[in-house]
C-alpha cells in the first residue's frame, strides 16, 4: 500500500523524513527523525501541536471513558499512609486521605511503649501539604528526613515533574523555614548529626563547571546549617565517574558514616564507613568496605557500636539471591575474609530487606529479613549474633512488602506495608520482643489494630493445577482472584506470571491486557493496582509477567535479561502472551500490551518483533532508540543495564531490538497510544515523538498511532486526579481495540 493511499484513510501530521544517517564503527545507522530530538525547533513545536490536536479528538471519541475514569477513581481514591519514621518524641508519616492530590506529612508525639496517642488526638497535625505550596498541583514532596531529635526536618521539594529538587529545613514545632534553599539536590539521601546542627546529604557541581551535564558529578558533601551551601565541604565523590550516584547514612550516636555508590544504575555497589569520631567532620576517614565488585551490598550500623563490635552486611557477593553477613568495623577492610555468615543464602528465595532491631529489651539483635520466593514476600526473623533463624513472620496475604523502617536508636520496633493485587498498601507494625505483628494503629483503616496479623480472614483460595498453575493469595475481592503461572520460554527457562480475572479460571477467551518490566532488578511483585482490577472488573484479564531482567529470582536473573543478553527479556514476554492463548484465557486478536519506562522499551520491542500478536499497545515514557538513548535524560547512566553504542561488540546487540530502527515500512502495525511528559528528565519524550513519527509513516494497519503528551508532570509522582486521568484514557484506549465493555456497562466481555 502506498504512503499516500494509507494517509488518506488516517491523515497525520506532517513529518519529514530526512536523510540523517550516523556511521558507527562501520555500521550506517539510519535516523531520518532525529530533528524532533529538538523540542524547542519551530518545526518540532508545530508538529507536537498537531499531534496533540490529533490525539485531543481521539480522545474524546473514546468509547466508555467517563466510566474508565470513574472506575479508576473510585479503586484508587482511599485513605493511605506510609510507614512512620521515629525520632526523638515525635512520630513522622505520609498520609494521603480520599480526595486529596498529593500525600501530606503528618507529625505528632510519639507516645512511650506500645500505647501511642490514638490516630487524630490533639497531637497530630500536618507538618507539610504540597497543595498548600502550590495549588496547581504541580509541586510534589520528593523526600524527607526528621533529624535525630525530632525538631528539624530536611524536605525535598521539585515542580512540574522535573525531579530537581529544592531542600528546606523546617522547625518542626512552627513550621518555619529555617534554612535553604539548597539547590542542586535530586532526592537525595540526608544524615543528620546529633544536635542538628550539621549533615550529609548529595549535590550535583555546579552547571557551569560541565555544562549539558547538570544532572550528573554528585557529590556528598556537608553542610552546616544556617550557612550558605557554596561553603558546604565535599567529603567524597572528586575524581570518580560523573554517573555515580551516592546514599549516605550516619548513626544516630553520630559515630559512623556510610557511603554507597554505584556506577550509574549498575547493581554492583561500592561501600565506604568513616568512624566521625576519629576525624573532623569535614574530613572523615572514609575506609572502603567494598570496592569494584560488581556485587550489591549494604551496610546496617546501630548507635553504640565499637571498632571491636559487630555492623551487618546484606549483600549480594558470593550469593547470588542475598544473604547477610556480620563483621567488626575495624575488620572490615580485609573483606569476606572477616566475614561471618549469619543469613545464609536461600535456593528458593532472594533477600530484598533487612532491618537491624537491637533494643535493650533484646538478648542480641535481631534482622528482621524480607525475601521473595517465586515474586512472594516472605518475612523472617534471625538472631544476628547466633546465626539463626528464630521467627517467622506471618503475612495477610499472597503479595509484597516495602518501605521498612525502624527506630533510629535501635528499638524493638519495625514497619513495614503489605500489598496485593486486591489489597490496598497497609501499615503493619512488628514488636521484636512478642513476635507479634498488627496493624499500625494510624493507618487509615485500622479498625482491626491491635490485632494479630496473619492469613486473610476465610484463607487462601483453594490450591489446585488447573489451567496450568496455583492459585494464590486471598479469596475473590471486587470480582478479582490471582493465579500464578508458571511456564516455559522460548529457551526453556522457566517464568511466572500473575493473571488476574473475574474468576480465576480461563472459562472463555476475554480480553487480557499483559504487562511486564523485566529491567534493572526490579521485581514484579503483586501489589495494589487500580487499574488492574478496573479492567478485571469491567471482564478482562489482567496479566502481570516477571520477566528476565527482572529481580524474581536474583542477581543472576537480572543479569540473564540485561547487556548481551537483553533479548531474553522479550522472548519472556512473547511467550507469556503464547501461554495465555494455549491456556485459554484470551483468543488472537484480543491481546493488549501495556509498559512504561523500561516496560515502554519492553512493549516498544514487542510492537516490531511481532506487530501481529498485539491488538492494542501503550507506550509510556519509553525509552525507543537504543542507539542514542545515552545522549539524553539520565541516558548515561544506563549504560551499565543495556551497553552502550560507543562500544562495537555492543551496537549489534542495541540496534538488534532498538525499537525505533526495526519499524518497517509497510507493516501493519497494531494501535499504538505513545504517552510521554514535557517534564520528564529520565527518558527524554523525543524518544516517544522520534517512535510516532515512524510509526504513523510506516504502518499500513488500520488502528491509529497517537501521541498523548501531558504538561507540568515528569516520570514519577503526579497529582492523583493526573494520574487517574491518564490511567483511565490508557484503559479506554486499549479497551476499544480488544473489545472489552466500560465497567458497568456490560456483565463481561462478550465472546467472539
Amino acid at each position: 500500500m502506498t504512503t499516500d493511499a494509507r494517509r488518506t484513510r488516517r491523515p497525520y501530521p506532517h513529518a519529514e523524513r530526512q536523510d540523517v544517517v550516523q556511521e558507527l564503527h562501520g555500521v550506517r545507522v539510519p535516523d531520518p527523525y532525529r530533528w524532533l530530538e529538538d523540542a524547542e525547533t519551530a518545526e518540532t513545536r508545530r508538529w507536537s501541536a498537531e499531534q496533540e490536536a490529533l490525539y485531543a479528538a481521539q480522545r474524546a471519541a473514546l468509547p466508555g471513558l467517563e466510566q474508565w475514569e470513574a472506575a479508576v477513581s473510585a479503586l484508587g481514591d482511599g485513605d493511605r499512609v506510609r510507614s512512620p519514621k521515629v525520632r526523638g518524641g515525635r512520630v513522622f508519616w505520609l498520609r494521603q486521605e480520599a480526595g486529596q492530590e498529593h500525600p501530606v506529612l503528618v507529625v505528632a508525639d510519639a507516645g512511650t511503649g506500645t500505647t501511642p496517642p490514638a490516630p487524630g488526638s490533639a497531637s497530630e497535625r500536618v507538618l507539610l501539604d504540597p497543595s498548600a505550596l502550590d495549588p496547581s498541583g504541580r509541586t510534589v514532596l520528593d523526600a524527607w528526613e526528621p533529624s535525630v531529635e525530632g525538631d528539624l526536618l530536611a524536605c525535598q521539594v521539585s515542580r512540574d515533574g522535573t525531579e530537581d529538587s529544592l531542600l528546606r529545613v523546617i522547625d518542626v514545632a512552627t513550621g518555619e523555614v529555617v534554612d535553604g534553599p539548597l539547590d542542586r539536590v535530586r532526592k537525595s539521601s540526608v544524615g543528620w548529626l546529633p544536635g542538628g546542627g550539621a549533615f550529609y546529604y548529595v549535590r550535583q557541581l555546579d552547571p557551569r563547571l560541565n555544562p549539558g551535564e547538570e544532572r550528573y558529578h554528585r557529590r556528598v558533601c556537608l553542610h552546616r546549617v544556617g550557612t550558605s551551601p557554596d561553603a558546604d565541604a565535599v567529603v567524597f565523590g572528586e575524581g570518580r565517574d560523573k554517573t555515580r550516584f551516592y546514599s549516605v547514612s550516619v548513626t544516630e550516636d553520630g559515630r559512623w558514616l556510610g557511603i554507597t555508590a554505584t556506577l550509574g544504575t549498575g547493581r554492583g555497589t561500592d561501600v565506604h564507613l568513616a568512624d566521625l569520631s576519629a576525624a573532623p567532620l569535614d574530613r572523615p576517614l572514609l575506609r572502603p568496605v567494598q570496592e569494584g565488585m560488581g556485587a550489591a551490598t549494604r551496610l546496617h550500623a546501630v548507635p553504640g557500636t565499637g571498632p571491636a563490635d559487630r555492623v551487618w552486611l546484606r549483600t549480594d557477593r558470593g550469593a547470588a539471591r542475598g544473604r547477610v553477613v556480620a563483621c567488626r568495623p575495624d575488620e572490615l577492610h580485609l573483606g569476606p575474609d572477616a566475614w561471618h555468615e549469619v543469613v545464609p543464602e536461600r535456593p528458593d528465595a532472594v533477600l530484598t530487606h533487612l532491618v537491624v532491631l537491637s533494643g535493650p529489651e533484646l538478648k542480641n539483635p535481631l534482622g528482621l529479613a524480607a525475601w521473595t520466593r517465586d515474586t512472594v514476600a516472605e518475612v523472617t526473623l534471625h538472631d544476628l549474633v547466633e546465626g539463626r533463624q528464630v521467627a517467622t513472620v506471618p503475612l495477610p496475604g499472597t503479595g509484597a512488602v516495602g518501605d521498612f523502617s525502624a527506630v533510629a536508636s535501635g528499638g524493638h520496633e519495625a514497619w513495614f506495608a503489605y500489598t496485593d493485587f486486591v489489597t490496598p498498601v497497609r501499615v503493619l507494625r512488628f514488636d521484636a520482643r512478642t513476635r507479634r505483628l498488627t496493624r499500625w494503629e494510624r493507618d487509615a483503616d485500622a479498625a482491626a489494630a491491635g490485632g494479630p496479623v496473619g492469613p486473610a480472614a476465610g484463607g487462601p483460595a483453594a490450591s489446585g493445577a488447573a489451567a496450568g498453575g496455583r492459585a494464590v493469595g486471598r479469596p475473590a475481592t471486587r470480582g478479582a482472584v490471582t493465579r500464578q503461572v508458571a511456564f516455559p520460554s522460548r529457551d526453556g527457562t522457566t517464568v511466572r506470571m500473575f493473571v488476574i480475572s473475574p474468576d480465576g479460571r480461563p472459562d472463555r477467551p476475554r480480553p487480557v491486557l499483559l504487562t511486564g518490566y523485566g529491567g534493572f532488578g526490579r521485581t514484579m511483585s503483586p501489589r495494589y493496582r487500580a487499574q488492574v482490577l478496573a479492567w478485571v472488573g469491567a471482564g478482562g484479564v489482567f496479566a502481570w509477567a516477571g520477566l528476565r531482567g527482572g529481580g524474581e529470582e536474583g542477581e543472576a536473573w537480572h543479569r540473564a535479561g540485561s547487556g548481551a543478553h537483553k533479548q531474553n527479556t522479550f522472548d519472556d514476554f512473547a511467550a507469556a502472551a503464547d501461554r495465555l492463548i494455549e491456556d485459554g484465557w484470551t483468543e488472537p486478536g484480543r491481546i493488549a500490551i501495556m509498559g512504561g519506562s523500561n516496560g515502554g522499551l519492553l512493549v516498544g520491542a514487542a510492537l516490531t518483533q511481532e506487530p501481529g500478536k498485539y491488538a492494542a499497545v501503550v507506550c509510556s515514557s519509553p525509552l525507543l532508540d537504543m542507539v542514542r538513548y545515552e545522549l539524553s535524560g539520565l541516558g548515561p547512566s544506563w549504560t551499565p543495564e543495556y551497553g552502550s553504542a560507543q562500544d562495537p561488540s555492543a551496537l549489534p546487540v542495541l540496534l538488534g531490538y532498538s525499537p525505533y530502527h526495526r519499524v518497517v515500512p509497510g507493516t501493519a502495525y497494531p494501535a499504538v497510544l505513545l504517552t510521554a511528559a514535557d517534564g520528564d528528565t529520565r527518558t527524554d519524550p523525543l524518544h516517544a515523538r522520534k517512535m510516532c513519527a515512524a510509526l504513523q509513516h510506516a504502518t499500513s494497519g488500520t488502528g491509529p498511532i497517537l501521541l498523548r503528551l501531558e504538561h507540568g508532570v515528569g516520570h514519577g509522582d503526579r497529582a492523583a486526579s493526573r494520574a487517574a486521568a491518564l490511567q483511565a484514557e490508557c484503559l479506554a484506549f486499549l479497551a476499544s481495540h480488544v473489545g472489552l465493555p466500560a465497567p458497568g456497562s456490560a456483565a463481561g466481555a462478550p465472546t467472539r
